[in-house]
């Protein structure tokens, strides 16, 4: 039976094939953004597409404090929350540069948590809901080519482990996506391998079907990458630190 996702990170390209899955299937869709005038066009487009009932929010997941308050004003608790927000930042420049390294570990790891934690209370006291946060293998081993990101996708994944193993009797099912490499705009202009990279539509496709109970409860949207992060955690320190990663 359809019901209400709610969106947050809807000018993703992630975030929009995610939500054209629900469409598809009939859901009310929730488009979360921090400039909902830039998801319009997203939102349009579920509309005409899927005839989706579609609403724009605005949502800065930066800030923290207004999220309690946001969550109660909300028309209706949604049945299912994704969270699709993300940011890679430029590693080079987070070494140097302390507010720009704060801002994507906030963005990957602070918001997010918080705002799911919230959500996951309210989830509980009903008895049902699905959390869905998109991390990444980034989180898996830190490696110097982009350890700031990694780092706060790393720090999202054990949450979202950490909130799964207590609301496990509640209800409430907590998923971890982890999809690799994407073809979004924010990976444009890098060199992807053509086995790793998925395209966004199959990302949605993992979310939907992991949130409504097939998949599993940590989802490798590739399943190659759980074989190549495993190889690459299984890596001695002393050789790690030798490797260019």
């Amino acid at each position: 039976m359809a019901g209400t996702l709610l969106l947050v990170g809807a000018t993703s390209d992630i975030g929009h094939a995610v939500a054209a899955r629900y469409a598809e299937a009939g859901w009310r869709i929730l488009l979360a953004a921090r400039d909902p005038e830039r998801a319009q066009r997203n939102a349009d487009d579920l509309a005409a597409r899927y005839r989706a009932e579609v609403a724009l929010l605005r949502l800065d997941i930066l800030a923290t404090g207004d999220f309690a308050r946001w969550l109660d004003g909300l028309p209706a608790l949604p049945d299912t929350v994704v969270c699709a927000v993300g940011e890679l930042g430029d590693q080079a420049r987070a070494e140097g540069d302390l507010a720009h390294a704060e801002g994507v570990m906030r963005t990957n790891f602070l918001g997010p948590s918080l705002l799911l934690g919230l959500v996951a209370e309210r989830f509980a006291a009903r008895g049902s809901g699905a959390i869905v946060g998109i991390s990444s293998v980034a989180g898996d081993r830190g490696r110097g080519s982009n350890y700031v990101y990694g780092a706060g996708k790393a720090g999202f994944t054990a949450f979202l482990s950490g909130l799964r193993n207590r609301l496990a009797k509640s209800g409430v099912r907590v998923v971890t996506v982890k999809p690799g490499f994407v073809r979004t705009r924010m990976t444009r202009g890098l060199r992807l391998p053509p086995l790793l990279t998925a395209e966004p539509s199959e990302v949605g496709r993992a979310v939907y079907a992991a949130a409504e109970g097939r998949g599993g409860d940590v989802v490798y949207v590739r399943k190659v990458w759980r074989l190549v992060m495993a190889v690459i955690g299984a890596i001695p320190e002393p050789v790690f630190k030798r490797l260019s990663l």
